[in-house]
């Protein structure tokens, strides 16, 4: 299978590494369309991924990539794209976002998810969501029909309930890989263990658990679609063991999601608390539209730069006002992938993919 890196001349994969000059290149024409998606990044080591785990997280990337890219190839907007991608992650329980998702302290599943249309740089985002099967969705209803950008708890479930939107039981979200991470977390701390769920499945073996699964696996999705709209969305279940209502930067608007037409569209994944204080997002389109960076310069100073010197980790995926594709990050992995009008999907997860 051809490396991310030889897909097209615009798509650049990158590792952990330095901010790097970039040589000029000959300009390339934009392809048809693109969608790039993440599933979090992290201390991901080739030694803790078993092959079959890894053939997991692979076949679920590639499996949403092919669903964003049928729907482009057949003319499907960017907005609707980004939320129905969205929406076949945060249903995948390898991920921490819908299904799957971390528990918190109190062992509850509180989701956050935004979204963004680059045409209007309309917007909308959910947070402590805890009914709502998926949140991208109650994300779009909050953008297109509530008058607001972000609602929260349980209005944000209420609203997404008299929306439609699909509501579900607590035993939807729950895992018992998730749920061995919290204990886990918890004991390490020294903290108090909450009771299991009496709806909960009988105890299962001991959980096989990548060495980032505990944390890791927000999910994100970018697009850039046949008109040259794009868009973005972010979902996420946050930390395991998060307490007081905790929120990162996955459901707010210029931290973990940004989009705008002729410019970028971008997801990011990692320490929330970090890429708050950065407007991550925001910043790196800045970069962008207004000193005229390359994406991979951009995302580059932004994560390698920026954040690493805050002690800030994580990573993002961009969509450039030319179809670019980049990804940066300063850990050991991220699962990402690109699919790009034209050619197949392709998929990684270390930083030396």
């Amino acid at each position: 299978m051809t490396p991310l890196s030889r897909l097209w001349p615009l798509l650049v994969l990158l590792g952990a590494c330095a901010p790097r000059e970039e040589a000029p290149t000959p300009a390339a024409a934009a392809p048809a369309w693109v969608i790039a998606i993440h599933g979090g990044a992290g201390t991901i080591a080739r030694d803790k991924l078993t092959p079959e785990r890894e053939a997991e997280f692979r076949a679920a990337l590639e499996g949403a990539l092919r669903t964003g890219g049928e729907a482009l190839e057949a003319g499907g907007q960017a907005l609707d794209v980004a939320e129905a991608v969205a929406k076949v992650l945060e249903d995948n329980a390898l991920f921490n976002a819908g299904k799957g998702a971390v528990f918190t302290a109190e062992g509850r599943n509180e989701l956050d998810a935004s979204i963004m249309d680059g045409r209007t740089r309309a917007a909308g985002a959910v947070a402590g969501l805890t009914a709502t099967r998926h949140p991208i969705s109650a994300a779009r209803k909050v953008m297109e029909v509530s008058g607001h950008v972000m609602l929260a708890g349980a209005g944000a479930d209420a609203f997404a309930a008299a929306q439609g939107l699909e509501q579900v039981g607590p035993e939807w979200f729950f895992t018992e890989q998730r749920w061995e991470a919290l204990i886990n977390r918890l004991t390490e701390d020294g903290r108090p263990l909450p009771a299991r769920p009496a709806w909960a499945p009988a105890l299962a073996a001991p959980a096989d658990l990548p060495s980032d699964e505990p944390s890791r696996g927000t999910i994100g999705v970018v697009v850039r679609d046949r008109a040259g709209d794009v868009a973005a969305a972010t979902s996420t279940g946050g930390l395991t063991g998060k307490q007081w209502g905790r929120i990162g930067d996955a459901p707010v608007i210029g931290a973990g999601t940004y989009a705008q037409n002729g410019v970028c569209a971008v997801s990011a994944t990692g320490a929330g608390e970090y890429f708050l204080r950065l407007s991550v997002a925001r910043s790196l389109c800045a970069l962008i539209e207004l000193k005229g960076l390359s994406p991979q310069a951009a995302a580059d100073q932004v994560i390698q730069a920026d954040l690493a010197a805050l002690g800030g980790t994580g990573g993002v995926i961009v969509i450039g006002p030319a179809g670019e594709v980049v990804f940066s990050f300063n850990t050991s992995g991220m699962y990402r992938g690109a699919f790009i009008a034209g050619s197949e999907p392709e998929t990684a997860i270390f930083a030396a993919d």
